[in-house]
């Protein structure tokens, strides 16, 4: 049900952000490493991470380096859902994540634990960062994330 959320007919409202406008960007950017964080630890042992918009997975991918030889590679990707792929117009190429991995939420606990911010925070956070995410999206904005 959370991803239904992200389907914007209208733009987003300032008042359907109320966290992310308490916040300072330091504060938010700061939410965000843990998530990082979280999900790199998740992706180092096999376990891809779902945020409502989409999946953080590693994906067995071929490299080719010179000479016709081709590396087996684990290469980390988010995959857009398909819902909100179909709903926004979007192509990208079709990744499917093996039905092997397992695939969890954030742990927003153990995150705000590792951040100390109040639970409740970093997953309002992360919400409305989605929100905007697809706000940008629903209007054809260029939307950058870094990740490290």
């Amino acid at each position: 049900a959370t991803m239904q959320k992200y389907l914007l007919y209208n733009a987003v409202e300032p008042e359907e952000l109320p966290t992310l406008r308490e916040l300072s960007t330091m504060e938010i950017c700061k939410i965000w490493s843990g998530i990082s964080r979280y999900i790199y630890r998740q992706l180092l042992q096999k376990t891809a991470v779902e945020i409502g918009v989409g999946t953080f997975a590693v994906i067995p991918v071929h490299a080719s380096v010179g000479e016709g030889k081709v590396l087996p590679v684990d290469r980390p990707m988010f995959i857009l859902n398909k819902p909100l792929k179909m709903f926004y117009n979007l192509e990208s190429d079709e990744t499917k994540i093996s039905d092997e991995i397992p695939v969890v939420q954030p742990d927003f606990e153990e995150i705000a634990a590792e951040t100390h911010f109040r639970h409740e925070i970093v997953e309002q956070c992360v919400q409305e960062t989605l929100l905007c995410f697809a706000g940008a999206l629903r209007d054809n904005k260029e939307v950058e994330f870094s990740f490290r």
